[in-house]
């Protein structure tokens, strides 16, 4: 019995100083990876996009803010990424790089993450094929989602990917990229609309689809050619959905049709139905001639001469690392005119450089727009938002408050090494948090504020009630903090670190530690940095990107 209890205080202590280590700074953590070979030429462009900016502030004489602290950026290509906060572990390897490398050193480790791959394919795949259940028999959302994440993690060029979503045949289970398809089958075929909707949408940031019943009467669609714009016409749209006709769910899976299909339609003020050849709405002489209709489809829209297919991933890209795109809606943007600094700069390198979204992220991160301060020496106005002369501040996606809650509860970094218990609490949590506080769906980038519901779900809800709560084991950040902290100061400091990724300012630190100092024992301490834990949650500092 003696030699048990003596293995057990030796296990107990070992996990102490192993806790401690993850407390205490200039500790344990991995080396800086190697700089990438075409950081200069990435720093390059970065800067002709900045140029690009500060041209349109000089020009409406906007002032711009100063560049935020590398822990906060750190915050924003962590959420955007990774949909969480970086943990106490992260930020204590960050603090061991150069600061002058610390942006590109970050951006590289999330990039081999295994949560950047898994995060970034739902995130797209809300593009491209909705929330929703679909025809269970025949759609299988997360092995779609599996499939993306695949192709992040071989940084597959996006050509590439999205010519398969378009053109590729097969069973949903075998052939994952089909369930582009599957999720619109009714009865044998996949429905035409909805998959010209989407097509436009998230591959070409067009809404054309508004063409379906009439045409543009009001002339806020240009289509057409460079120099011949035209309005929009209700046949543009039909004939673009034609190109489906022939598409049939068999018992082999998404198939193409050895005959061709017609595609027939009721037009408005037209008593039948007629027949509808493919066509697309504008660069007709980017379509090839040969092939069948979804292979020239997936030619035309990945096409390196169609401006729009670039321009509609740096608008999505900018979006899910920033919460708001360049264009609004961002699936929304004008095939001709002007269009804000930097897009039509990041669509060409994107083009020339293989379509490389790892390389498209890696630039946004190194510009000086993205590392923005949230506040200025100014008063920040609407203006200054919108034209990105300061960083924009935006409520956080449900994903990413609960990931940033149990993330900052926990020491260790919560990832895919992560050991199958904490996976599975993790789990459970996410899932009831995401339904009480409220999904926005696919239409994920629209204006929105905090509600009432949401608000008491993280003053009052379990998730942020049991997180907060220091457990006797001492596992999770409450206890740990509380117990190995070699002073007042220091938990504070920490607990900021954990939940805000900053340290926190003079005032703050005096407050709240001479706070602590008033604690009568260790009990009593620990329910106060609880107390300081759940106050933190509740700021809208930790509920938005700033």
């Amino acid at each position: 019995m003696f030699l048990k209890n003596t293995l057990f205080v030796i296990i107990i202590l070992i996990g102490m100083v192993f806790l401690t280590i993850e407390v205490l700074p200039g500790s344990r953590g991995f080396p800086p990876t190697q700089q990438k070979a075409d950081l200069q030429d990435i720093q390059i462009v970065a800067r002709r996009v900045d140029q690009q900016f500060e041209e349109k502030w000089k020009l409406k004489n906007i002032p711009a803010a100063d560049q935020a602290d590398n822990l906060i950026v750190a915050r924003r290509l962590s959420l955007g990424l990774t949909g969480t906060i970086p943990s106490l572990e992260e930020i204590r390897q960050l603090e061991q790089v150069e600061p002058d490398n610390q942006i590109d050193w970050w951006t590289d480790y999330l990039l081999k993450d295994q949560r950047y791959y898994d995060y970034v394919a739902e995130r797209l795949a809300r593009a491209y094929v909705g929330v929703e259940d679909g025809p269970f028999i025949l759609y299988r959302r997360r092995r779609f989602v599996m499939w993306l994440s695949e192709q992040l993690r071989e940084n597959r060029g996006y050509d590439q990917l999205v010519k398969d979503l378009l053109s590729d045949k097969g069973l949903w289970t075998d052939t994952p990229s089909v369930n582009f398809y599957t999720v619109t089958v009714q009865e044998d075929h996949p429905d035409p609309i909805r998959l010209a909707a989407r097509t436009t949408r998230a591959f070409l940031g067009l809404r054309i689809d508004c063409l379906q019943c009439h045409d543009d009467a009001l002339g806020t669609m240009e289509l057409g050619e460079l120099g011949n714009t035209r309005t929009g016409m209700q046949e543009d749209f039909h004939q673009l959905a034609a190109a489906f006709s022939s598409t049939r769910q068999t018992f082999a899976g998404i198939q193409d049709s050895e005959e061709t299909q017609p595609y027939r339609f009721k037009f408005l003020n037209e008593e039948d139905e007629r027949s509808v050849d493919f066509n697309v709405p504008f660069r007709a002489d980017l379509l090839p001639a040969g092939g069948n209709d979804r292979m020239r489809l997936a030619a035309w829209v990945t096409h390196p001469e169609n401006p729009a297919f670039a321009r509609a991933i740096v608008n999505r890209i900018w979006a899910i690392m920033t919460g708001k795109p360049l264009i609004d809606p961002v699936d929304d943007i004008p095939l001709y005119g002007q269009r804000p600094p930097g897009m039509d700069l990041l669509a060409e390198d994107f083009v020339q450089h293989g379509y490389d979204l790892k390389r498209l992220i890696r630039i946004i991160a190194q510009t000086q727009v993205f590392q923005k301060n949230s506040t200025a020496s100014f008063e920040v106005e609407e203006k200054h938002e919108s034209s990105w002369a300061v960083y924009p501040q935006n409520p956080l996606r449900p994903e990413q408050v609960v990931g940033s809650l149990v993330q900052a509860t926990s020491l260790k970094t919560i990832n895919d090494d992560s050991n199958v218990f904490q996976k599975l609490f993790t789990f459970g949590d996410t899932n009831d948090f995401i339904v009480r506080y409220g999904d926005p769906g696919e239409d994920e980038f629209r204006d929105r504020n905090e509600t009432i519901q949401q608000k008491n779900i993280m003053m009052n809800g379990k998730v942020v009630g049991e997180r907060t709560r220091a457990s006797g084991l001492l596992v999770n950040a409450a206890g740990q903090i509380s117990r190995f902290c070699d002073s007042n100061e220091k938990i504070v400091e920490t607990l900021y670190l954990v939940v805000l990724s900053r340290r926190p300012t003079d005032q703050e630190s005096q407050f709240l530690t001479e706070h602590l100092e008033q604690c009568q024992s260790e009990n009593e301490k620990m329910r106060a940095v609880e107390d300081i834990l759940w106050a933190l949650f509740n700021k809208l500092e930790f509920l938005r990107t700033h």
